[in-house]
C-alpha cells in the first residue's frame, strides 16, 4: 500500500456536489507527476484522513479512475495504480494537440484583434513571472491564454473533447515539471503571430508543437523519476 503524497495540496474547502471529482483530480495529478507509483495499492482510509474527507468520495474517486484506466481494483486487495509508459502520456498530448491546434486554427479568423492584443500584455505578465520563478502565476496566466483561444470558435464539442485530455495535465504541480514554465514563456510567439496574421494553418502547428512540447517535458520528468514501468503482454483490460 502506498500513503498519498504528503507535498500535494490538502482539500480543505470543496463542493460536496463535487468532492468526488475533486478527489479523483488529486488522485489522477499525483499519478502523472509521479508522486504515486505505478502498480502501488491506494490506502482509501489514509487519502481519506489525508484529505481531511470520509471514504466514500475517495471511494467513488477511486471507481471514476477505474472508467478511466488509471487505476484497477483487485478484490481483496483494493485499488492499484495502473502503470503507463513514455507512449502513453506522449499519446495523450498527441490527442490534445490535435484538438487544441484545431481550436486554434479556428480562432485566427475569429478572435477579435483586441483580444489578441490583450493575450499580448497577459502573455508579457507570463514572461516577468516566469522570470521571477513565480510558477503559480506562470500556471495562472497560461490558463488564461489557452481559455480564451479554445473558447473563441464556440465549438463546445471540441471544448468538451478537450477538457477530457487537460484532465490529465498535473497543473497543481506546474514548478515541478523542468522546462514547463520555459515553454509557456517561449512557445506561445508563434501562436501570437499567427493569430495576429489570420494565418489559421500556422496556428494550428504553433499550437500543435507547444502542446507536444509540454507532453515531452512531461514524459522527460516521469522518465527521470522512474514512473514507467515496462508493459506486459497479454494484460488484461
Amino acid at each position: 500500500m502506498t500513503d498519498p503524497p504528503r507535498s500535494a495540496p490538502i482539500l480543505r474547502e470543496f463542493d460536496k456536489k463535487q468532492l468526488s471529482e475533486t478527489v479523483a483530480a488529486y488522485v489522477r495529478e499525483a499519478i502523472m507527476v509521479g508522486e504515486l507509483r505505478p502498480s502501488a495499492y491506494i490506502r482509501t482510509e489514509h487519502l481519506a484522513t489525508q484529505l481531511g474527507v470520509s471514504a466514500t468520495p475517495v471511494r467513488e474517486a477511486l471507481m471514476i479512475l477505474q472508467s478511466e484506466g488509471t487505476v484497477r481494483w483487485e478484490p481483496r486487495r483494493g485499488f492499484r495504480v495502473v502503470p503507463m509508459s513514455r507512449g502513453d502520456v506522449v499519446d495523450l498530448f498527441e490527442v490534445q494537440a490535435f484538438i487544441a491546434g484545431e481550436l486554434a486554427a479556428r480562432s485566427a479568423t475569429l478572435l477579435p484583434a483586441a483580444e489578441i492584443t490583450r493575450l499580448r500584455t497577459v502573455q508579457a505578465d507570463l514572461e516577468a513571472a516566469a522570470r521571477a520563478g513565480d510558477t503559480v502565476r506562470v500556471d495562472t496566466l497560461n490558463h488564461e491564454i489557452h481559455r480564451t483561444i479554445n473558447r473563441a470558435p464556440e465549438a463546445g464539442r471540441l471544448t468538451s473533447m478537450l477538457l477530457m485530455t487537460v484532465h490529465y495535465v498535473p497543473h497543481s504541480y506546474f514548478g515541478r515539471v523542468r522546462g514547463w514554465a520555459e515553454a509557456s514563456a517561449h512557445d506561445h510567439d508563434a501562436i501570437f503571430v499567427a493569430l495576429e496574421n489570420r494565418d489559421a494553418d500556422g496556428a494550428r502547428l504553433a499550437m500543435q508543437g507547444h502542446i507536444r512540447h509540454i507532453g515531452q517535458l512531461l514524459a522527460d520528468h516521469l522518465a527521470a523519476g522512474g514512473a514507467f514501468t515496462q508493459r506486459h503482454t497479454g494484460s488484461a483490460s
